[in-house]
């Protein structure tokens, strides 16, 4: 799990694997990617919203495939569509509003937590003014 908290936003926003247990500390949980995690039911996965529009591209998924060679390219992508897309810049706003006066859990389900889209995500919410 990662934490985020900046002391001129007072933001705090981490990232987690929808297989791990909910937890009081999570506070908002933001399901970010496009598809319902398999094996999981809505009670289970304890979601309090899900923007599946922040997600990376279908293309840009396939193309990633999980593979961890291709996460640095994958990363420079998925940020150029973070940047680009409205829908995506506006979902961003949302979290970090959100994480003014909430701690916000965005919730994934990839297996590696280190190269996935949640980790691209955190850190771009990280890099805004």
């Amino acid at each position: 799990m990662n934490r985020k908290t900046t002391e001129e936003n007072r933001i705090s926003v981490q990232i987690k694997r929808i297989y791990e247990p909910p937890a009081p500390e999570d506070g908002i949980r933001i399901l970010v990617d496009r598809l319902w995690p398999r094996g999981i039911s809505k009670g289970q996965a304890s979601i309090d919203e899900w923007m599946k529009e922040i997600a990376p591209s279908p293309e840009l998924r396939t193309w990633f495939g999980h593979r961890p060679e291709r996460f640095e390219e994958f990363t420079d992508k998925y940020e150029q569509e973070l940047s680009l897309d409205p829908t995506r810049c506006g979902l961003v706003d949302r979290i970090c509003e959100l994480a003014v006066h909430n701690n916000v859990t965005l919730v994934y389900a990839a297996k590696d937590p280190f190269h996935n889209h949640a980790v691209v995500l955190l850190r771009w919410i990280q890099g805004r003014p």
